[in-house]
């Protein structure tokens, strides 16, 4: 039995500014976590925070960048264990944008969670939501600071 993370998000933001806060390194690191992402297709990468021992998680992130659609989709692996080269997570993070008329519609799937990974899971499902709300809160903020310029 495996299970899989699935939401939903609206951003009253056109696709490009949802995609850099997807794809621009600096911008992951004040809403996920510390990486060295490029958006390059092959592109092996780290996402890096404190480990979490109760989960069975080192802090590291071993990702690898499968499939980009610039500003509409992208996907890469996600691996992870409790650290000395032990992979217990191996699953796979897909982002898809789509334009609307007034905005971005994201859905964000991250499939592959074994029963052995629940635990993990548990915390990721919620922790993702967290992350593509403070996205919204970021672009906003930014936003608001060009504006008071």
């Amino acid at each position: 039995m495996t299970k899989q993370i699935k939401h939903t998000y609206f951003y009253q933001h056109p696709p490009q500014v949802v995609w850099d806060y997807l794809t621009k390194p600096e911008l992951i690191q004040q809403w996920l976590m510390k990486n060295d992402f490029a958006p390059v297709l092959g592109r092996d990468f780290t996402f890096n925070t404190n480990p979490i021992p109760a989960l069975d998680f080192d802090g590291i992130a071993y990702c690898k960048v499968v499939e980009i659609v610039p500003f509409k989709k992208l996907a890469y692996t996600w691996k992870g264990g409790p650290g000395a080269g032990k992979i217990t997570l191996d699953s796979l993070v897909v982002w898809t944008l789509t334009a609307t008329e007034d905005g971005t519609h994201l859905l964000l799937e991250h499939t592959g969670f074994k029963e052995a990974n629940f635990n993990i899971f548990n915390g990721m499902n919620g922790g993702w939501l967290k992350n593509i709300q403070k996205i919204d809160k970021l672009i906003n903020d930014a936003k608001q600071d060009t504006t008071r310029a």
